[in-house]
Formats: structure tokens, sequence, C-alpha cells
């Protein structure tokens, strides 16, 4: 465990394609020792369980992450929310949570981000990041976008927030989908701040 351990990391899964985003940055998460505040939408429930299978959803994800990625995920600690509960822990900037992550983000939650709706727990722990001025990074997945869509994001990001596109790069040669998993992961926990060696580091 290393000695960022303990942090907090709220995880929005929303239902745009990229289940495995999502899970390979709860685990690299939970591998540290963070603690995830995780809140799947309803389409994000049901993206973990079309593209990850039975065992990929939410009410089996802890043992599917041991079975996956190995017993390293049991040094943080899992929380699951409802999408439902804006009156959750993540919906105070007087909770210490240090960093969310919307990983795959759907263009619906985008917008209701982007325009400060709230309507759900994902909506307004993002909305809570932003005025707390705390990291959030919106991971979309949609190609290609709309005039609309592309507004939104330079909205978001004038507000705050990181857009890091689910881009995996193949610089480091990468040979399975695990591999691309692992790209993504690691940028996205650079950017909140932690160490990793899901891939290999550019050295010229």
């Amino acid at each position: 465990m290393s000695d960022e351990s303990g942090r907090c990391i709220a995880v929005g899964v929303t239902g745009a394609s990229g289940a495995l985003y999502a899970v390979r940055t709860i685990a690299a998460l939970l591998s540290i020792g963070c603690r995830v505040e995780l809140v799947a939408s309803d389409f994000g429930r049901r993206l973990l369980r079309d593209e990850l299978g039975e065992f990929g959803a939410i009410e089996h994800l802890p043992e599917y992450l041991v079975n996956r990625y190995g017993k390293d995920v049991q040094s943080g600690t899992l929380k699951v929310h409802s999408n439902r509960d804006v009156g959750a822990s993540i919906a105070s900037g007087s909770y210490a949570c240090d960093g969310m992550v919307i990983v795959p983000c759907s263009m619906k939650t985008l917008a209701g981000v982007a325009n400060g709706l709230s309507r759900t727990l994902i909506e307004r722990g993002a909305d809570v990041m932003l005025k707390e001025r705390r990291p959030l990074i919106i991971v979309p997945r949609e190609t290609p976008m709309s005039l609309i869509q592309l507004r939104n994001l330079v909205t978001s990001a004038e507000a705050g927030a990181l857009v890091m596109p689910a881009m995996p790069a193949f610089y480091q040669g990468p040979k399975t989908l695990d591999d691309l998993a692992d790209f993504m992961a690691g940028k996205i926990l650079a950017a909140l701040g932690f160490s990793h060696q899901l891939y290999p580091s550019w050295e010229g």
C-alpha cells in the first residue's frame, strides 16, 4: 500500500460504452488503498452487466474485482451509493472527498454537469467538485460528437473539469484490451495525483 492510501475518490459510471475503463480505474484506486465512493446510473449499472457479464454487475463487483485484478484491491474500501440519493455523503462539500472521475461519461451526464443541474448524485457530486475546486475528471466515450456535445465539454473544462477522452495510446505496445484499459486508468490516476505502474512512461 502506498503512502497515498486513505484518500477518498468518487467514481461515477454512466451508460456510455467502456465498462472496462471503469472497473480498471476502480481496481487501481482500491489497490493503492483509496476509499472509493461508487455511483452508477441506471444505464451505468446496465453497462456493467452488458459488457462484463453477470458477474460484473454492481452487486457482484467486489468479487469481480478480486477475481480479475487480484487481492490487492482489498487494500482499499468500496462503498456503493444509489444515483438517486442526492443526500449521500459526496453530495456535500463538507465531506472529505479528494476528487471525482466519471468513467465512462455519457453525453446525457455531461450535459447535466455542464449545466449544473444536480438532478442525480453523479451530477451533484461533480457539481461539488467544481464549486470546491477539487479535481473532476470527465472521461467521455462518444464519437462523433455534435456541436452541442463539444460545447458541453468546453463549458465543463471552463468550469474546472479535466476532460480526458477515452483515447488510449499505442506507444506502449498494447496486446490486449486490458492493456488499453490500463493506459486509461493510469492516466486517470496520474491526473488525480497518484503514482502508478500501469503503463511505461515515455522516455523519448
